[in-house]
């Protein structure tokens, strides 16, 4: 294996801390908006319909436009170092050490490259899916994927938590795949009978340095 490539949403960050700030902004309790996500998800709807639930006429980029106009300095639907996994920069680091390309690359809007990169991450590269005007799980988001990585797609191991937009395609394009057993899709799809077309099925990102070197 010589590229590791990083998915970013429930992968690297942890998005509860969004999720919250989203219900307080849509005046809806916490765990009811938890409640609705869970439900659209599995029952196979895209997660913005939780959203649409509560405000039917909710368009996200206006929302989130709206926001920061009110309140400049808030994260909205962005993130910091204070939304990292714990075990995010010990295995990048030991995937460094290790002598892995370490690469991110996953469906966020541009501000997101700008975040993870000020995190200083033990990482070769942060790309972001509106800088490639690409989207997973687009085959040709993958091949941009093994373009990056610098390498043929059999040696790439693609990371996410996510059976539909990351292992999936990312298996179907050539690469060894890792599913992350967290956040809503990653628990949920670890259950799904899918799940056994993943190389690894990982409780954390820490496990993924001993499947490799093993």
């Amino acid at each position: 294996m010589r590229s590791v490539v990083f998915d970013v949403g429930e992968t690297l960050v942890d998005e509860t801390r969004i999720f919250e700030r989203w219900a307080d902004r849509l005046g809806v309790p916490r765990l009811a908006f938890f409640g609705l996500m869970g439900g659209v998800m599995a029952r196979g709807r895209p997660l913005m319909d939780a959203f649409r639930l509560v405000k039917p006429d909710f368009r996200l980029e206006e929302e989130v436009a709206a926001w920061k106009a009110e309140d400049p300095a808030t994260l909205a639907d962005g993130f910091d170092s204070h939304d990292l996994y714990p075990d995010v920069r010990p295995a990048l680091a030991e995937l460094r050490a290790l002598g892995v390309g370490v690469v991110i690359a996953g469906n966020q809007p541009a501000a997101a490259r700008t975040a993870l990169e000020a995190m200083d991450l033990p990482v070769d590269a942060v790309h972001v899916s509106e800088e490639w005007g690409l989207e997973k799980p687009d085959p040709a988001f993958f091949a941009r994927v093994a373009d990056v990585a610098g390498a043929a797609p059999g040696e790439i191991a693609y990371v996410g938590d996510r059976l539909d937009n990351d292992v999936l395609p990312a298996r179907a394009a050539g690469m060894a795949t890792v599913l992350v057993r967290r956040g809503m899709h990653g628990y949920l799809h670890a259950d799904d009978p899918d799940a056994k077309h993943a190389d690894l099925v990982a409780d954390a990102l820490t496990d993924i340095p001993a499947w490799i070197s093993g």
